[in-house]
């Protein structure tokens, strides 16, 4: 079935034929808010921009379709118009943070953990490949998207498979209630105490602990609890038995949780113009870890599962996270860089770097030479 044809779109095909020809890479964009992230690179700018606006909203389905250039705050705020959210909390970065920039980065907030990750939440796709091809995938609904999804392989992709142009997600209900408790807490006895609540049916839906690399110092743990009523409030004495757990009011919690979504805490913001903010992710069973060389604080995300250090920035500090990260069967990410640092500092650790991942490399060499034989979103934002 041919796809109804649009301006826009018929000028993002001309944009990349005429990249084919001469053999000259597009960076896909929206606001930009998200510029930084990802491998370093100065090809000229393809702007998702012009495309924008919500195409379809079924509240009662639970699915809202839109263009990629749309404004992430205006998905949220049609959203919120229904008491619905995107559940796992995209970061924005900025204001002009769009719809098809937070599926591009596949990065997810707090409420990751609980909710799943983003990609999860992906239904279907409308792309343009790099032969101008305009190609649709998955569906609206959930039992359409079975077996090899395309849609699947967006989030993440950086832009760097194809042109995003329409997508489907799944939202949910906003939570009948929401509690954040706080107390302070050794890392060692935090990781026990969030590996033994995840285990159990209570409405914890994200945690973080900030305080210093030394387990056996106290830091500050923060948990969230969403859900119906009575089970919010039934957990939080289950949960404050053996610790000292206090109720933060509404409006400071709401403010904590997006602060760090959007990484405005003080450990974010401090960054040195020579540091890195390093991203390492870890198996849930993985505990406190020692990087040498590094800062003394450190934030713990999804139950420790996600890390943020800063550090040096040199090849030999990022090879030796990357080593640690590894042996306990994780990966690490150079997330941000200091302003005096190299941009063409290789930010990822590759597939080919891992046991587990080495065959994947080949297989991802395969979709970009099917999707893009030219090299049209060759920019190696993502390597």
């Amino acid at each position: 079935m041919s796809l109804p044809s649009n301006p826009m779109i018929d000028l993002f095909r001309e944009q990349i034929l005429r990249a084919a020809k001469i053999s000259t890479p597009l960076s896909i964009q929206g606001g930009g808010t998200k510029s930084w992230y990802g491998n370093h690179n100065t090809f000229a700018k393809l702007d998702t921009r012009i495309y924008s606006g919500i195409l379809e909203y079924q509240p009662e389905e639970l699915v809202i379709t839109a263009c990629a250039g749309t404004p992430l705050k205006e998905i949220e705020a049609a959203l919120a118009e229904k008491n619905q959210i995107l559940a796992f909390e995209p970061p924005h970065f900025g204001d002009l943070a769009t719809f098809g920039g937070a599926i591009a980065a596949g990065l997810a907030g707090p409420g990751r953990i609980s909710a799943g990750n983003l990609r999860d939440f992906v239904l279907g796709t409308r792309i343009m490949d790099g032969k101008g091809q305009d190609l649709s995938f998955g569906g609206k609904v959930m039992k359409n998207v079975a077996g090899y999804d395309v849609s699947r392989l967006l989030p993440g992709s950086l832009g760097t498979l194809g042109l995003l142009l329409e997508a489907s997600v799944k939202v949910l209900p906003k939570p009948a209630a929401t509690a954040t408790l706080r107390c302070q807490i050794p890392q060692t006895h935090a990781h026990t105490l969030l590996n033994e609540w995840a285990g159990q049916p209570l409405p914890l839906s994200a945690s973080c602990w900030i305080g210093a690399v030394d387990s056996q110092d106290c830091g500050e743990l923060t948990i969230r609890l969403s859900g119906a009523i009575a089970a919010v409030r039934a957990a939080i004495p289950l949960m404050s038995a053996s610790i000292n757990l206090k109720e933060l009011d509404p409006s400071a919690a709401e403010a904590f949780w997006l602060n760090l979504r959007e990484q405005k805490l003080e450990i974010f913001t401090n960054l040195g113009a020579d540091e890195t903010l390093y991203r390492v992710a870890l198996p849930a069973a993985c505990g406190p870890l020692h990087l040498p060389s590094m800062s003394n604080e450190i934030v713990l995300e999804w139950h420790g599962q996600e890390r943020w250090w800063k550090g040096p920035s040199d090849d030999a500090t990022f090879t030796t996270i990357k080593k640690i990260s590894q042996a306990n069967g994780g990966h690490a990410l150079r997330f941000r860089q200091g302003s005096n640092v190299d941009s063409t500092h290789e930010r990822f650790t590759k597939l080919s770097e891992q046991a587990q991942s080495q065959a994947l490399e080949a297989v991802q060499a395969r979709l970009r030479a099917a999707f893009d034989p030219a090299g049209v979103f060759a920019t190696n934002r993502l390597p």
